[in-house]
């Protein structure tokens, strides 16, 4: 078992390299429409995403998906330069909710479904009426 202190330690490649393995391993039903989509690691929320979802601190959010949901994307989306949408993870936040490395990659999965359940369009309470 690892410790959360030794696991504190992780650097954000290491980290990333679990959220890879995570992601390559999710179901097909999940993955297999998502395009266009950049996933990345930060340690913890910015201010200001704290301050616009009216957070009362930056240890509250294990992820971010922000970008057009693919149920709202119409016939013109991606015909001129689109910015990618993007998952963001925050590696201290969920780090701090685990207790050993399974339960570590357990949560990123959890946190990767639930971010890319809104990718797909659905919303908080879709998302979590689903088991995320």
């Amino acid at each position: 078992m690892t410790s959360t202190a030794e696991r504190s330690m992780m650097t954000k490649e290491e980290f990333e390299a679990i959220v890879q393995e995570v992601f390559d391993m999710l179901p097909g039903n999940i993955t297999e429409r998502i395009e266009n989509v950049h996933i990345v690691v930060e340690d913890y929320p910015h201010e200001a995403t704290v301050k616009k979802m009216k957070l009362s601190s930056k240890f509250m959010l294990l992820g971010l998906y922000e970008g057009i949901p693919l149920n709202q994307r119409g016939t013109g989306y991606g015909m001129s330069a689109t910015i990618p949408d993007k998952v963001t993870l925050y590696k201290r936040n969920i780090e701090d909710v685990t207790k050993s490395h399974e339960e570590l990659r357990e949560k990123i999965r959890e946190v990767l479904i639930h971010e890319l359940g809104h990718y797909h369009g659905m919303n908080e309470q879709q998302v979590r009426d689903a088991g995320y």
